[in-house]
């Protein structure tokens, strides 16, 4: 029988990209979002689900256990950006980011923890750069982010008595349609988006900011238990090295 992986958020972005690279690794591969694929898509089944909703993700899930009735690995990439300072976040945005992005992870893998125990599975969590160092107008986000590699960690701890691994991904800029949304929210001049995104990689040591499959491929080893039968409770930085540069400099 296949591997299996749910990946949530997997309609477009990294989390598309994730579900595609899972695929062409010969693994079964579901997603789960709000929005619907694009043509193409490599998912053997789709689950319409809010991720911060406890009841739905439990009848997606369900839904999953009567279909293969197997899982190896959920990816947690569901995420919601909003750019407003500090002080201008309204309670009710706040609130929706982090249900999306926090709580989300967590109610996906409680639903999915019987599965992932029977085959003693693996959790991947999309964190963020975020998590270690961040920006002005993004406040909500990069707390969401830096909650999420905490929870990497207790889940490592907490689920490591059945075999099941739990890391994260960091990344940096990846060219995403959320990437692009927020280019403008203040902390880069200019008004070409190209542009942009040329001045944004140019900040980065290897010169360029990351293709989506790039962090797909970081995903698919952590979630591998024959290339990283030993890791947990890790958060992976793939950044071009952003993370390294002293921001003084």
């Amino acid at each position: 029988m296949k591997r299996a992986a749910l990946v949530t958020g997997a309609a477009r972005g990294i989390g598309a990209a994730v579900a595609r690279t899972f695929a062409g690794a010969g693994w079964e591969v579901w997603g789960l979002d709000l929005h619907e694929p694009g043509d193409g898509s490599p998912f053997r089944g789709f689950l319409t689900a809010d991720v911060a909703e406890p009841e739905q993700v439990r009848r997606a899930v369900a839904t999953l256990a009567e279909g293969p009735g197997r899982l190896d690995v959920l990816v947690n990439n569901a995420a919601l950006q909003v750019a407003l300072p500090l002080l201008e976040t309204p309670p009710e945005v706040w609130d929706r980011v982090l249900a999306v992005n926090l709580r989300g992870a967590l109610l996906c893998a409680q639903a999915a923890y019987p599965l992932l125990k029977a085959v003693r599975g693996a959790v991947v969590n999309m964190s963020s750069v975020h998590a270690a160092a961040t920006s002005c107008s993004i406040a909500a986000y990069a707390v969401s982010k830096g909650g999420l590699a905490a929870l990497t960690r207790t889940m490592a701890l907490e689920f490591a008595a059945d075999g099941i691994r739990a890391n994260a991904v960091l990344p940096g800029a990846v060219d995403t349609e959320m990437l692009r949304d927020g280019l403008r929210r203040g902390h880069l001049d200019g008004a070409d988006e190209e542009a942009l995104l040329a001045d944004l990689g140019a900040r980065h040591p290897l010169g360029r900011i990351a293709r989506p499959e790039e962090i797909a491929r970081a995903v698919l080893f952590l979630a591998d238990s024959e290339q990283s039968s030993f890791v947990t409770g890790h958060c992976l930085t793939v950044d071009g090295g952003a993370l390294c540069r002293l921001s003084t400099e």
